[in-house]
């Protein structure tokens, strides 16, 4: 057994004591390591930054430890037990690591509990303890890790069956509100801190369907989620959006303005649509990702990279149904579904990176690339999130209309499911490299081979017209917003018009200027980016627009020839009058009878109870 305490010792200095008690340490010197990274966040983040003091004792008496790398110490050897003690400062405010002030306390155990290399699949105890202070005598605990004996607040012991248990349940810490609903066999309940006044019994009235249609995708025979209790720990803010998936709970970060409040028009805005799918794309991960996962997931190695080329498979693939789980669920109109889908096409089209980099390379490169961009990131990569949500609407359309709707990317995740994830902490298998295109096959008889090859490996854009027409989706194209273009980025900083990103090739590009360059006049007039839109407004390609901008602290002139308009926003709506096969098909895919489908412009009203 290795035992931990962690107490909010100083929450005005946001400060954690930690201590790790192990009973058996290594008879040649115990090694003790923190993650270098969060599973579900692939980036190297160095969580060991943050430890203040570190020190070890044995039998009384303070035993030598030495660092040996970046996040590794190694103790003395000692006969007997071993204790170390540490702190953690925690100002983090993400869904990732650790974050302590004197409003909530909240932690990721690969932010604070070192592990016994060598024992990681010892059992473990927590004891969470309360701040010292009147001030703090409200505050609760809110965590999926089981209790063993805690008090009516959730103060006292918790434990883990092993290190990846531990590290897989936050903790939040305060006086938070919350909501509680039931679906899939299964109490849920959301966890709310921050300063908010939103309407907590419509958050709880529409995630409930959202989340049985979840648990139906995976088991359709009854709906049974794979967890006894799950937790949406969401911490208002501002400003704000992430989500971080786990086996039992997910850590979420929203606005303010995305939560619903009393009185609110049945259809949910884009606001509060936004919060539903960050809800509903995390609590997708409990089945896809947490335990279906790629074969190079299924033990984590937490102190270096490890690359896969499937995330636009894990990822984006929770990215297609967020939102379709949204639609089929009631809690958002057809509309609005199609409004999203044709957003995110949007997304994806604004980028040149995807003309050079495929959704395999992106899930390969997200530790160097995704996760770290920089201003040139527009032009070089793509977005396996967005695409790869792309790459799973066309597999799913295809596969729906080539068997008249008999078959679908839903009957693929089941069969994932069955394989890989019904009985993963028994198992701990995962999907191969390259399972996907047999996967299609043994599910629905298609041989998808060589078109998720062209979609996943190429850089072509992919034929969603021509695959949304069976469907009566029809894809077409908003006017330009401007007749020409400069082929920039832009960004208020300090008040100051900077050019965030350069596109390839774009009119700006080739004249010379470059991201970072500070825009101080347009045509001898103060620059604004009011200025900056109208001058394009009133061109046309070629017109010449002189620019004068300071990069570093060097004023430069530069002369620029427009460019032509940038390609307006896809629209997605549903045709007049489709066909019986396209209504069938329709509803089908949406969940939805295809007559409650409403017409272009109409909204869906929501049946709420």
């Amino acid at each position: 057994m290795i035992d931990y305490t962690i107490h909010p010792a100083d929450p005005h200095a946001h400060l954690f004591e930690v201590s790790m008690r192990i009973e058996h340490p290594d008879p040649a010197g115990q090694r003790v390591a923190l993650a270098a990274w969060i599973p579900g966040s692939y980036m190297i983040r160095e969580f060991s930054r943050h430890i203040v003091t570190i020190g070890a004792r044995a039998g009384g008496r303070m035993v030598r430890l030495e660092k040996l790398d970046k996040h590794t110490w190694r103790a003395a050897a000692v006969a007997g037990p071993l204790e170390l003690r540490y702190t953690v400062y925690a100002w983090d405010l993400s869904v990732r690591a650790a974050h302590l002030d004197g409003t909530h306390a909240f932690f990721n155990g690969t932010s604070v509990f070192l592990r016994a290399v060598g024992q990681e699949d010892t059992a473990c105890r927590v004891e969470i303890r309360p701040p010292e202070g009147r001030e703090y005598r409200d505050w609760r605990v809110a965590t999926t890790l089981p209790a063993s004996r805690v008090d009516a607040r959730g103060f006292g012991r918790y434990r883990a069956e092993d290190h990846d248990a531990l590290i897989d349940h936050p903790v939040e810490i305060g006086t938070w509100q919350s909501v509680r609903f039931q679906a899939g066999g299964a109490r849920h309940e959301v966890v709310v801190t921050g300063r908010q006044d939103a309407d907590l019994g419509r958050v709880a009235a529409d995630l409930a369907p959202v989340c049985r249609e979840h648990a139906l995708l995976f088991e359709p025979g009854g709906g049974r989620a794979p967890f006894d209790r799950y937790l949406f720990l969401t911490m208002v803010v501002g400003e704000g959006y992430g989500g971080l998936e786990h086996r039992a709970s997910t850590a979420l970060i929203t606005s303010r303005a995305s939560l619903p409040w009393r009185g609110m028009a049945d259809e949910a805005g884009d606001d509060y649509r936004q919060f539903l799918g960050l809800a509903s794309h995390e609590y997708f991960h409990a089945w896809w990702v947490k335990r279906v996962k790629p074969a190079a997931f299924a033990r984590y190695d937490l102190e270096r990279e490890q690359h896969t080329r499937l995330l636009w498979v894990f990822e984006g693939f929770t990215s297609y149904y967020d939102d379709l789980m949204l639609v089929r669920s009631g809690a958002i109109g057809v509309q609005s579904y199609l409004k999203a889908l044709a957003d995110t096409m949007g997304s994806v089209l604004r980028g040149p990176g995807r003309q050079l980099q495929s959704v395999a390379e992106s899930s390969f490169d997200a530790w160097t690339k995704y996760y770290r961009q920089d201003e040139n990131s527009p032009n070089a990569i793509v977005s396996y999130y967005a695409k790869g949500a792309l790459v799973a609407l066309a597999i799913d359309l295809y596969l729906r209309a080539r068997t008249r709707g008999a078959r679908s990317l839903d009957d693929v995740l089941r069969l994932a499911w069955q394989r890989w994830g019904r009985d993963f902490e028994r198992d701990r298998g995962g999907m191969p490299e390259g399972a996907m295109p047999g996967l299609v096959l043994e599910a629905t008889g298609v041989d998808l081979s060589r078109e998720i090859a062209h979609w996943a490996e190429g850089t072509t854009d992919l034929p969603l017209a021509e695959l949304l027409a069976p469907f009566s989706v029809e894809l077409s194209q908003a006017p330009p917003v401007a007749p020409a273009s400069m082929g920039i980025r832009t960004a208020a900083k300090a008040g100051e018009l900077t050019i965030a990103t350069a596109y390839s090739g774009g009119a700006a590009q080739r004249a010379g200027l470059s991201a970072g360059d500070v825009i101080v006049a347009i045509d001898g007039l103060r620059a604004s980016d009011g200025l900056l839109k109208a001058r394009v407004a009133r061109a046309k390609p070629r017109d010449r627009v002189e620019v004068t901008a300071f990069r570093r602290d060097e004023l430069m002139r530069f002369e620029v020839r427009l460019g032509p308009p940038e390609p307006g926003a896809p629209r997605l709506g549903l045709a007049a009058k489709p066909g019986a096969a396209a209504r069938r098909l329709l509803a089908g895919w949406l969940g939805t009878p295809a007559a409650q489908a409403p017409p272009a412009g109409a909204t869906k009203r929501k049946v709420r109870g």
